[in-house]
């Protein structure tokens, strides 16, 4: 990745910075090697030449999905590029074939889903976005074909999100080779389900990561012949073993010891667990408690977890009996013995411990201590026991409990394995490898050791892998190249496993030593490893040593190297735990053989993990390598927060650089020739005019730049690091010089016509300046001429107005005081006829109203009196109701009490209706009196104005001088007089209004009375209610007494000798009283009327035996009759008709069982199996809705009888009971039960009636069939178009030649093979309508199906458009806009009764294409995309149809950049405010309407003229089918 040498000034680099790792800039000083940059933050930085790298900025403002696309591939390009991605949520890059993911640490469901994974499914590696199911489909497909086996690959540091990732491989791939278990269990489901397990016991929460993976897994799915999953293995690596005695702050112990803290109180007092904290093995870090996680939850899921793997009860207590002992050993803690260098417990806690851990384990407790503080040492004379220190019996200790959980895990995977079955017929697996990434610490040990050495491993496979790739890109390219060179990491692989001489080798030498120690042990790694590059002795540190890894260099503390690497199976421990009376924890320590039984052997897990690894890399050798690097972007697991320097450094470890600097030693940009032709092509003009070919033009481009090295293949051009740069700096070279000669040439344009346009308009001022000083001075004459005309008639004028001014003025006033004269003296004349009214109103008013309360209080005092007493005798009634005879007395005089409270409170209603109509008889009468007087004062204006208009003419005919001076005395006189009577009227109005305020003081009191005895009356009324329903209840009592003593006295009589005559008696009067219960319904009536034939001898059985015969021979007719398709009658079905009349006339909604209803569901079942003949579906889609629509206008719920029919007999019988009932019932209810028990008059009216509950649930089983039906005709339909859907969404390809042989032509054959699929859906929704049409089916269930169709048409298409980049462009918008086109045609020729909304469904496809083929796109705003073209796409679907977009045909750009920064913008946004960043569409499957929907959709149906079938049509038990004419 060396720097470039073409930077000049201007450039835009990137240069090195401490805090973001890399930062863009601007060079505006170059100064020898010094480079002087003006970065985007501000701050100018010098650095050295070679330290800055070009930056890109023709990039797409979104970034690229593959690096390799990169113009230069570069740390800080590679680092950019994923930034600006993440930013988007796109959390998958490719770099070749290899898939780089960020953690979101957040959900993005949307990404996940099976609608996702349908689009993934069978698509080419880079023709949809970045993801992981792409590269799992690469490898299924790779293994299906080729039929060699391949493996994933994952990696990254803890937090990355290896798991999730792993997680999704296995979600995706057993979508793809899923099979249906037989017992009920799937083995992909298995696999899957293994993950809880092992999580649970391999996975712990770190400084980084909540939930760590703390052991390696590579997953074998394995398939057969057919692609399916037919089993399927999980090898596991370096368990960390020292976690489970010794957790650091914060982190914790594994996740099992948790979940068994919190499981339910029976399970944790069994194993007798307290809190975490109560345990040495968990109390180590002050963490106990995840967010977001509930351990009590988590426990019952691991449960159902095991339970789905196949892990017995019986096992599954032995492995959480297993867990809670090794919590309980940890506990125990030892002091020192009596002897020197002995042990014993410290106190009885520790013995409780002790005790506890025993029994869990079943062994005895004397032999446990005496293996945790005794060790036995054989030598050929005799057998040593001697006694451990507290010190080592506590390591004994915390040894013990490392081996049993060592045991437990590797005993869960076994299980796993087992459980889930491996197939040893399978030729072919995909392994999927999740693995701990590299790991660098402040302190490093034996484990970091162990995982940094795999990672080595792993990288080289990795870089074997990248050069692999290399060569084939260019072998597939046929250039000429020889061999790269690059890094290498053997010789780190030779320091750690190389024999004799390497670092495991020596370490296993040093632990079988029993005087050696970790300083003997460094010191044997310095004087071997002096010479070693790789190897580095730190100067502060005796016992440290630094590796050079590939990631960096790493500090590794050797004083626990030793201790970890020991592998010792105390023989006290195993002969113990294998003598275990529980068969789980004996199955966990198999007897060893005898030689190796006796004492305690050494073994190295340096040795056996280097053996395990070994096995990995021959098992990956044997296959296909894919690799997955996931990253994480920042340390505080938070989501948008990407931190450069962290994300580097992850690269770096990931060797995601490590490739990048392989492809830079070759050929690090490639580009296509129609890419490079469009970018360089303005270096060569007169090659783009020789219309050479693509190749030819490209190489003379190359020629006349001078560039050597680089290679050209069949379709791309390879360039050596930094002539990309030095092609972008001849370009930029060329563009400027075209810019300063375009720059020049306008600006001498725009000067030259600036001065003609000058000195025109200069002429044309001139002109006109002069012309309109001739026109001043020609208005300046008219100006004096017209001034002196205007002065004389504006003299005349204002003499004359002040003339007629003054006349007009004393008129006036003489007219106004004789009019103001005459209205003062009718006013008070009015005034005072008015006043006398309201008094003798107002006085009879309240003498009334004073009558009416009187005489309301008494009513009400009566009423309450008499309810008083009424309540004393209910409490008599009460006391004497345990005797039966009482009873009866008492509820006949309560119910004659009843009757007349009832009629009390009748008549006070009446008294207060009439109470009512008096009032508004005053009104009324009130009203009149008003209307009356407006009446004469109407007269009094009229004859003012009459006494006016005479005034007016006696003053014009006599002589103004001698009557002017009268006229005035007399007025004068006159307004004397009425001034006079005015204040007297004043007065007399004041005293009035006084009365008047007084009168509605007293009203309103009686109105406030009136309330109050109003809410009295109220009171009564609800009393009166309680007491009848306790009247009710007593009444119940008594009838359930009579029937219990009616029942004791048959069983009496049974006994006595007359018992037989006696009972029959009775009998006869129980049967005698039923009838006594009200409105009995048909089904009741029924019920009795069996009841009393059983009653009645044997012969008169027999008519009831034949009439059910009957019956049943009817319905059989029906049934065989309906299971046929018998046509429509009228556009009616004949099917539905004839169900509803025999139902409705066979009174089988009313009955409380019957089977008919049962009978019918079941033909209709029967009649819908073959779910591919549409034409049986929307035969029986009309029929079952014209049914439901019946149904619908005659089914009436009985309320809680319909679902509880027992209850209805428990209804008051007597008369008081009805009498009550009819008190709180509506006229409506009393209206609709006298129709019911009516007599079927017409079978042709359509009448409601009361559904018993078997007739509901008929109702509700067509519901579900009618809407099972319409689905399976909607996803027939969609499964017919769904491969024509595939081949419209993108255009025929053709030539991109444009830039070298002018642009391409349309391609007719292409377009009409395009257009050919459209027709072809076309052709398919015809002939469903046409199927639809036949049937009859209501247009309303028509346009749902074609509604929901075009729906998942505007799904797919705009999904598809979205996924891939090649949809995305201006050729294909106009080809998906033809075959809208089409569809459009479609629904304006089926008309709206049919097609309905449909073609609104497709709003979004449409707006889409719209914004595809529109032009001039960098001129439109962010506000005219959003509110005029596309108003309905979300910020995320317009963003990315903006990024993907593509002008194959005419080179045109997208939407401008300050566009684009606007939408990234708001997406940030939505993403802070929670708002879903699902840029796709779900397709909605669910049923668009309701019965009621129906019901009011659909018109009513006439079945009275619908013929009935010829199969019954001459049986006489259905006549009743017949027309009336009939």
């Amino acid at each position: 990745m060396a720097a470039p040498v073409n930077i000049i000034v201007g450039s835009h680099v990137w240069v090195e910075d401490s805090v973001l790792a890399w930062i863009d800039g601007e060079v505006f000083k170059i100064n020898g090697e010094e480079v002087h940059v003006q970065a985007t933050n501000g701050k100018t930085i010098v650095t050295d030449i070679s330290k800055v790298f070009p930056k890109d900025t023709e990039a797409p403002p979104g970034g690229v999905d593959d690096m390799t696309k990169l113009s230069y591939l570069h740390e800080p390009g590679v680092l950019h590029n994923l930034a600006t991605r993440y930013e988007l949520n796109e959390i998958y890059t490719y770099t070749g074939n290899i898939l780089i993911a960020i953690n979101p640490f957040q959900r993005l469901p949307h990404l996940y889903d099976t609608h996702m994974m349908e689009q993934y499914k069978g698509a080419q590696f880079g023709e949809l976005s970045p993801h992981v199911f792409a590269v799992a489909d690469v490898a299924y497909r790779a293994m299906i074909n080729e039929g060699k086996s391949n493996s994933i690959l994952v990696s990254g540091e803890s937090g990355a999100g290896k798991t999730e990732t792993t997680k999704m491989l296995m979600r995706y791939l057993a979508y793809l080779g899923g099979r249906s278990g037989v017992e009920g269990r799937t083995v992909e489901q298995q696999v899957l389900e293994s993950n809880p397990v092992l999580e649970a016991f391999g996975n712990a929460k770190t400084v980084r990561n909540n939930n760590s993976s703390r052991f390696g897994k590579f997953v074998e799915i394995q398939f057969d012949k057919n692609g399916r999953i037919s089993g399927a293995a999980v090898r596991t690596y370096l368990l960390e073993r020292s976690r489970v005695c010794q957790v650091s702050n914060p982190e914790r112990n594994y996740h099992c010891f948790y979940l068994l803290c919190a499981a339910p109180p029976e399970v944790r007092e069994k194993y007798k667990l307290d809190h975490p904290k109560t345990f040495h093995y968990l109390n180590q870090s002050d963490c106990y408690k995840l967010d977001g996680v509930d351990d009590t939850e988590e426990y019952l899921a691991t449960r159902r977890a095991m339970d789905v793997v196949g892990i017995s009860e019986e096992e599954q207590e032995g492995i959480f009996r297993v867990v809670a002992a090794i919590l309980h050993l940890g506990n125990i803690e030892f002091a020192k013995g009596e002897e020197v260098d002995s042990s014993v417990l410290k106190d009885e806690k520790s013995r409780f411990h002790l005790n506890m851990t025993a029994e869990l384990l079943r062994c005895d407790a004397k032999s446990l201590e005496d293996a945790l503080i005794k060790r036995v040492m054989v030598t050929p004379e005799e057998v040593i026991t001697r006694t451990l220190d507290p010190g080592s019996a506590a390591g004994s200790r915390d040894a013990l409990a490392k081996t049993v959980y060592s045991r437990l895990f590797d005993w869960l995977v076994d299980k796993i394995n087992s459980s889930i079955g491996q197939d040893p017929n399978s030729k072919s697996l995909i392994g999927v490898l999740d693995i701990y990434g590299f790991e660098s610490f402040k302190f490093n040990s034996f484990e970091q050791f162990c995982i940094n050495f795999t990672n080595e491993k792993l990288q080289q496979h990795f870089n074997q892998h990248v050069f692999k790739m290399e060569q084939e890109e260019y072998t597939k390219e046929e250039i000429n190249w020889s061999y790269i060179e690059f890094v290498d990491n053997q010789d780190v692989l030779d320091l750690i496993e190389k024999k004799p001489g390497g670092i495991i080798a020596l370490l296993d030498e040093a632990c079988m030593f029993p005087k050696s120690t970790h300083e003997t042990f460094a010191q044997k790694l310095y004087q071997t490893f002096k010479n070693n590059k790789r190897f580095i002795k730190p100067k502060l540190s005796r016992t440290s040593f630094t590796i050079s890894h590939y990631a960096g260099e790493v500090t590794y503390l050797a004083e626990l190297f030793l201790d970890k690497n020991k592998d010792y199976v105390v023989a006290e421990h195993q002969v113990l735990l294998t003598a275990s009376k529980c068969p789980f924890v004996a199955g966990l320590f198999p007897p060893l053989p005898e030689e190796s039984s006796k004492s305690s052997k050494f073994s190295s897990i340096g040795s056996r993990f280097k053996l395990q690894l070994q096995s990995l890399m021959e098992t990956l050798n044997s296959t296909e390598p894919h690799y997955i690097r996931c990253v994480k972007p920042n340390n505080v697991l938070k989501p948008a927060i990407f931190e450069n320097a962290n994300t580097i450094q992850q690269l770096r470890c990931g060797g995601v650089l490590e490739a990048i600097r392989i492809s830079c030693a070759g050929y690090p940009t490639r580009r296509t020739f129609y890419e490079f032709l469009h970018r360089f092509g303005v270096l060569a003009p007169e090659v783009l005019e020789g219309n050479y070919d693509e190749k030819v033009a490209c190489q003379k481009i190359l020629d006349k730049m001078g560039l050597k090295g680089y290679q050209i293949g069949k379709t791309k051009v390879f360039l050596r690091a930094g002539q990309m740069a030095e092609l972008d700096a001849r370009r930029a070279e060329v563009l400027g010089n075209a810019a300063r000669t375009i720059q020049r040439q306008i600006r001498t344009y725009i000067a030259r016509k600036e001065f003609i346009e000058m000195r025109k308009a200069a002429i044309v001022l001139q002109s006109h300046w002069r012309g309109i000083l001739a026109c001043q001075l020609y208005a300046q004459l008219r100006r004096e001429a017209a001034a002196m005309k205007i002065q004389k008639n504006f003299r005349k004028y204002t003499a004359r107005k002040s003339y007629v001014t003054v006349q007009l003025s004393a008129i006036t006033l003489q007219t106004g005081l004789r009019a103001m004269v005459a209205r003062n003296e009718f006013r008070l004349r009015k005034q005072t006829k008015a006043a006398i009214i309201i008094e003798a109103y107002l006085r009879r008013h309240l003498a009334y109203s004073y009558y009416k309360s009187l005489k309301k209080a008494a009513l009400v005092s009566q009423c309450g009196w008499r309810q008083r007493v009424a309540r004393r005798e209910l409490r008599k009634l009460k006391m004497a109701a345990r005797e039966t005879g009482a009873l009866k007395e008492a509820k006949d005089k309560l119910e004659k009490r009843v009757e007349e409270l009832t009629w009390r409170l009748q008549f006070e209603k009446q008294l207060r209706t009439n109470l009512e109509e008096e009032k508004a008889q005053e009104i009324v009468k009130l009203q009149d009196a008003l209307h009356a007087m407006q009446l004469q004062v109407e007269e009094a204006n009229s004859r003012v104005l009459k006494e006016r208009e005479a005034a007016r003419k006696a003053i014009e005919e006599a002589p103004p001088v001698i009557k002017e001076t009268p006229v005035m005395i007399q007025d004068t006189e006159k307004i004397e007089s009425l001034t006079a009577e005015v204040a007297s009227l004043k007065a007399l109005l004041l005293s009035e209004r006084q009365a008047a305020e007084e009168g509605r003081k007293a009203s309103a009191d009686a109105e406030i009375r009136n309330v109050e005895l109003v809410k009295k009356l109220e009171d009564a009324e609800r009393k009166v209610d309680h007491l009848q329903e306790s009247v009710q209840r007593l009444e119940e009592k008594l009838s359930n007494s009579e029937s219990e003593n009616q029942v004791l006295r048959q069983q009496a009589l049974t006994i006595s000798p007359t018992g037989k005559s006696l009972s029959a008696r009775s009998k006869t009067m129980i049967i005698q009283r039923t009838p006594e219960n009200g409105n009995i319904q048909n089904g009741e009536m029924k019920d009795m009327t069996v009841a009393s034939h059983a009653r009645e001898p044997e012969s008169e059985e027999k008519p009831q035996k034949s009439l059910n015969e009957k019956q049943q021979e009817n319905q059989d007719l029906l049934i065989k009759c309906v299971s046929q398709n018998l046509g429509f009658s009228g556009s009616k079905p004949v099917a539905a008709c004839v169900i509803y009349k025999c139902l409705l006339h066979w009174r089988s909604f009313e009955v409380e069982r019957t089977t008919v209803f049962d009978r019918i569901i079941q033909t209709i079942a029967s009649a819908i199996e073959v779910q591919d003949n549409n034409d049986v579906l929307a035969y029986w889609l009309s029929n079952t809705s014209t049914l439901l629509l019946l149904l619908q206008h005659t089914l009436k719920a009985s309320g809680a009888a319909s679902l509880t029919p027992q209850r209805r007999r428990t209804t008051s019988a007597s008369l008081f009971g009805r009498m009550s009932q009819g008190l709180r019932s509506s006229p409506q209810s009393a209206g609709l039960s006298f129709l019911n028990g009516r007599g079927l008059s017409r079978l042709d009216d359509l009448r409601q009636v009361e559904a018993k509950y078997p007739a509901l649930l008929f109702k509700q089983q067509l519901t579900a069939f009618l809407e099972k039906i319409y689905g399976m005709m909607r996803d027939n339909l969609k499964k017919e178009i769904s491969p024509l859907l595939g081949l419209c969404i993108q255009a025929p390809r053709t030539s991109r030649a444009s830039l070298v042989k002018g642009r391409s032509q349309a391609n007719a054959v292409a377009q009409q093979a395009l257009i050919a699929h459209w027709q072809s859906i076309v052709k398919s929704l015809n002939s469903y309508l046409k199927i639809m049409k036949a049937n009859y089916v209501p247009p309303f269930l028509v346009r749902k199906v074609f509604t929901q169709i075009f729906s998942f048409i505007n799904v797919q298409l705009f999904n598809s458009l979205l996924l891939r980049r090649e949809c995305c462009s201006f050729s294909n918008g106009e080809y998906v806009k033809a075959g809208l086109a089409e569809l459009e045609q479609w629904c304006y020729e089926s008309s709206e009764e049919y097609a309905g909304s449909a073609w609104d469904e497709l709003k979004h496809i449409r707006q889409a294409v719209g914004f595809l083929v529109i032009h001039q796109k960098p001129k439109k705003t962010l506000n005219e995309i959003t509110k005029e073209l596309c108003p309905v796409l979300s910020i995320q679907q317009l963003y990315r149809i903006s990024t993907m977009y593509w002008d194959d045909k005419y080179g045109t750009h997208s939407v401008s950049s300050e566009v684009i920064s606007s939408m990234r913008v708001l997406m940030t946004e939505d993403s802070n405010n929670a708002v879903s960043s699902s840029f796709l569409l779900d397709d909605d499957s669910s049923i668009p309407f309701t019965v009621d929907d129906i019901s009011k959709s659909l018109q009513q149906v006439d079945i009275a003229e619908v013929e009935p079938p010829a199969l019954i049509r001459e049986n006489s038990g259905f006549g009743f089918l017949l027309p009336r004419s009939e």
